[in-house]
């Protein structure tokens, strides 16, 4: 067989193959249109979070996923994770320890798509190999100072098992 025909074989199922992917990629969701991100934690585990798939920006899901230190392969060891509804668009997260007892806090902020545009907030932490819901704030205004809200907020809570 000739070597060059061989190539232009080779090449032909090449580009193939790319169009079928590309084809079955365009079909899908493109991750630009969805919040997905992962954040470090000072631990060196990461914190993923991400609206679901499929879902409109304006409401639906979004899962948030803690997987052991592991710089090579960041999302190797899943540790704890849970999904929750949203009103909005997940607009950022921060990773802060808000309460100052030592650990972060991941803070996931939801920006209602409704004219008011208000703003809501769940707080998590990992301890114990768990994830556990902190706190949940919705309603806010949407100019308000988030973080130092949640501060004011936490501040004033009575305290939680």
């Amino acid at each position: 067989m000739n070597q060059s025909f061989t190539m232009k074989k080779v090449l032909i199922i090449t580009m193939g193959l790319s169009l079928i992917a590309s084809l079955a990629y365009g079909s899908t969701q493109k991750q630009g249109e969805r919040y997905l991100n992962q954040h470090k934690l000072s631990t060196g585990m990461v914190a993923i979070i991400a609206e679901g798939d499929f879902e409109p920006r304006s409401m639906g899901s979004y899962s948030i996923r803690i997987y052991g230190a592991n710089s090579q392969f960041p999302a190797d060891d899943f540790l704890s994770g849970t999904i929750r509804t949203r009103d909005g668009s997940v607009e950022k997260v921060i990773v802060q320890d808000i309460d100052r007892d030592g650990t972060e806090e991941v803070i996931v902020f939801i920006r209602n798509a409704g004219s008011g545009h208000y703003l809501s907030m769940d707080v998590f932490q990992y301890q114990f190999k768990k994830l556990k819901l902190i706190t949940s704030v919705s309603g806010l205004e949407p100019n308000i100072d988030p973080v130092n809200e949640l501060k004011r907020i936490l501040k004033t809570a009575p305290d939680k098992d």
